[in-house]
C-alpha cells in the first residue's frame, strides 16, 4: 500500500510540478515572455481546445451550406430537383406516349385498318344495345392500287387556290430570265432562273434552314423552312453556299452563289421550288422574275 501511494503521489507531484517557459531574443537575450505551468494545466487547456475545435467543426457543418457537399448526404435541395426531373421525365414520356398513339391512329386510318364508329360502345348497337354481327372484310388487290394511285398523284396536286389566298410578302431569289416554267405535266416543279456566275442567291422569307448539302445530282443545294407560313423554298444547282442547317435566316438574306454543279444543270442557273404544306406550288404565282 505504502508503494502505490508512494507511485500516486509522485504522480501527482509531477503534475503539479510548476515550470517556467520563458521566450529570450537570439540577438539580445533579453527575456521577452514566460509562463508558468505544469503538467496539468497543459492537459485541461489541450482538452479544452480540442473540445472547442470539435463544436465548432460541428456546427459549421450542421447549420451552413457545406453539409451539401459531405458524401452520401440526403441533400434536401437534391431531393427536391430529383423529384422535379422525375416529374419531368415522367410527363415527357406520357406526351410522347400519346403523341406515337396519335401518329399510329392516323396511320390506321390512312391505310384503311381501321374504321370510324358513332356508337361508344364497340360492337353494339345504339338503339336497342344489341351485340352487332360482325362481318368479315378483305381488301382487294384493285383497291390497293387505287389507293397507291391516288396517293402518288395527290402527292405532287398543285394548290393554286391555297396559293392564292396565302397573304404574305416575300422576296424573289433572283432576278433573271426564265428558261424553264413550272410544269407539273413533265414533272418540273420548279422555275430555272438563267444568271451569271456567282449571282447572290437570297431568301425569300424569313426561316430556319433545313438542309444544306452537295449533292450528286443536283449539286450544292439549300432548303429553309419558312414555318409560321408553312412553306419550303428550294435551292439548287448553286456554285456555294453561305449557310449551314440550323441556321436561321431573314428575308432577302443572301444564302448561296449562282452556279451550275450537279449532273442535271445545264447551264449557269438557279432550280427554285416553293413548296406549301407539302405540295408544290408554282413560283410564279408570287414573283415576277
Amino acid at each position: 500500500m505504502d508503494v502505490k501511494e508512494s507511485k500516486s503521489k509522485k504522480l501527482l507531484r509531477k503534475l503539479l510540478n510548476r515550470y517556467r517557459m520563458v521566450v529570450i531574443n537570439e540577438q539580445t537575450f533579453e527575456e521577452q515572455l514566460q509562463f508558468r505551468l505544469s503538467r496539468l494545466n497543459v492537459i485541461i487547456a489541450t482538452v479544452f481546445l480540442m473540445s472547442f475545435f470539435g463544436v465548432f467543426v460541428f456546427v459549421l457543418i450542421a447549420f451552413t451550406p457545406i453539409k451539401e457537399f459531405i458524401p452520401g448526404y440526403d441533400s434536401t435541395v437534391i431531393r427536391k430537383k430529383a423529384t422535379e426531373n422525375y416529374l419531368k421525365a415522367d410527363s415527357l414520356i406520357t406526351v410522347y406516349e400519346k403523341n406515337i398513339q396519335y401518329l399510329n391512329s392516323i396511320r390506321s386510318v390512312l391505310s384503311g385498318e381501321i374504321s370510324f364508329d358513332d356508337n361508344s360502345d364497340k360492337g353494339m348497337d345504339s338503339a336497342n344495345n344489341v351485340p352487332q354481327k360482325e362481318y368479315a372484310t378483305t381488301r382487294v388487290k384493285e383497291d390497293s392500287l387505287l389507293r397507291a394511285l391516288v396517293a402518288q398523284e395527290d402527292k405532287y396536286n398543285i394548290l393554286e387556290p391555297a396559293a392564292e389566298n396565302l397573304n404574305i410578302l416575300l422576296f424573289p431569289p433572283a432576278n433573271g430570265p426564265v428558261s424553264q416554267a413550272f410544269d407539273p405535266e413533265r414533272q418540273h416543279y420548279a422555275v430555272d432562273i438563267v444568271l451569271e456566275e456567282n449571282t447572290p442567291i437570297k431568301s425569300i422569307s424569313e426561316g430556319v434552314v433545313v438542309f444544306a448539302e452537295y449533292t450528286a445530282q443536283t449539286g450544292y443545294v439549300i432548303m429553309i423552312e419558312h414555318a409560321p407560313y408553312g412553306l419550303l423554298s428550294v435551292y439548287k444547282h448553286n456554285a456555294s453556299l453561305t449557310k449551314q442547317q440550323g441556321d436561321r435566316v431573314i428575308t432577302g438574306e443572301v444564302i448561296a452563289t449562282a452556279g451550275n454543279t450537279g449532273e442535271f444543270s445545264t447551264g449557269w442557273h438557279l432550280h427554285f421550288e416553293l413548296w406549301m404544306e407539302g405540295y408544290p406550288v408554282d413560283p410564279s404565282l408570287f414573283f415576277e422574275f
